[in-house]
């Protein structure tokens, strides 16, 4: 069994924000195979299907971004899953280009506040990741302010084809693994 995790905020208001990126590729993968994520358990909106023949959860911390690992936590400890190898968690990433994509089997958290919690709660760096990138915040933005933004119309096009894909290359590192996703997505 997989967990496929987004990472976002909850509530109307960051709908659509560059830090919502996560919580969009769960989504189209929710509509692409039909699953239905209005569960509501572990600090988190989540939902059981099946994806490629393979076990999936989907889900969405319902935390606020940076308390991600709360959720996680409660999700891998009652379902089990190997956190190496079953868990993939898309979220955003200010340093990559909107609309590039990158995959990792591991690492720090780059200065991300959900990423820090996860490796902080599971304690472990050693995770499946899909990084949508959202670009770098302009100069004399701060950070929150431009995560927390929505995406000029000539960006948004990039990003959701970029959440398209992202939700496209968990369906590939669950049936083929991380090195064919990364030299496939990277």
């Amino acid at each position: 069994m997989y967990i496929i995790a987004g990472l976002g905020n909850p509530t109307k208001q960051y709908e659509g924000t560059r830090h919502n990126v996560g919580f969009d590729a769960v989504d189209f993968l929710a509509d692409k195979y039909q699953i239905d994520i209005e569960n509501k358990r572990f600090k988190a909106k989540y939902g059981k299907g099946m994806i490629e023949g393979k076990k999936v959860i989907l889900a969405k911390p319902q935390t606020f971004m940076n308390l991600s690992g709360e959720s996680l936590q409660e999700l891998v400890h009652f379902f089990k899953i190997d956190v190496e190898s079953e868990l993939i968690v898309i979220y955003d990433d200010i340093d990559l280009e909107p609309g590039k994509l990158r995959i990792r089997k591991k690492g720090s958290a780059g200065g991300h506040n959900g990423i820090k919690s996860i490796i902080s709660q599971l304690g472990t760096q050693n995770f499946l990741r899909i990084k949508i990138g959202v670009g770098a915040k302009p100069s004399g933005w701060d950070l929150a302010d431009h995560v927390l933004s929505r995406f000029p119309k000539e960006d948004r096009k990039r990003v959701d084809a970029a959440i398209e894909r992202g939700a496209e290359a968990s369906v590939v590192l669950m049936s083929q693994g991380a090195e064919a996703a990364m030299n496939r997505f990277n």
